[in-house]
């Protein structure tokens, strides 16, 4: 069944922290998942320190709920450079938007 348009749920959350425990890279972090707007975002710890050289947190990834697809998502990188968000793709499931971010192996979400 699909969600209505702009709504999102604790389960989307607890899937997104599931996933997230079975990512590739940085797996010694503790990444969180937070609301914002209308979908979830993940912070984690900067390890590397290259983007806080305190290694405070830093953010990863933006799921947003898709507005012209309902029950698909929009995935967004943080540019840290820009200081904002860039959209990645946009009709994914949550399933496949949560593969990209565990798994990226271009570094493009964990930096």
């Amino acid at each position: 069944m699909a969600r209505p348009a702009g709504t999102v749920t604790a389960l989307d959350a607890a899937r997104i922290e599931r996933a997230l425990a079975r990512r590739t890279r940085y797996r010694y972090v503790q990444p969180r998942v937070r609301s914002q707007g209308a979908g979830w975002r993940i912070v984690s710890p900067n390890c590397s320190r290259q983007i806080d050289p305190g290694g405070g947190e830093i953010d990863i990834a933006w799921f947003e709920p898709s507005p012209r697809l309902p029950a698909l998502w929009r995935l967004h990188r943080r540019d840290h450079g820009r200081a904002c968000w860039v959209l990645q793709t946009d009709g994914l499931t949550l399933a496949d938007a949560l593969a990209q971010v565990c798994s990226d192996p271009l570094g493009v979400y964990w930096p």
